[in-house]
């Protein structure tokens, strides 16, 4: 009963807290180290779930905004027959 009075207590408080945390990085770990290699296609962009934003093809933009609303038909056709006439080539 020495160990209670030089302050053993707050070992035996902390020592929950303790486990949790070690159980919670074990948990991260198994999570972090079994997830599937980023090359494969299944369907979910990684770039998009690490925080990167995808970046959109010219086409993919005007598809969206003419879908969206933003752009009539008119202006639609013009633009996708521009970006047909400038597109660059292979390099």
């Amino acid at each position: 009963m020495v160990m209670y009075r030089h302050g053993g207590w707050v070992w035996m408080a902390f020592m929950p807290l303790l486990w949790i945390v070690l159980i919670g990085l074990v948990v991260w770990a198994v999570v972090h180290l079994t997830r599937r290699p980023s090359g494969r296609n299944d369907g979910t962009d990684r770039r998009w779930m690490s925080g990167e934003t995808p970046r959109e093809t010219p086409e993919e933009i005007l598809d969206r905004r003419f879908a969206s609303g933003e752009i009539d038909a008119d202006a639609y056709h013009d633009a996708h027959k521009h970006l047909a006439v400038h597109r660059p080539g292979p390099k």
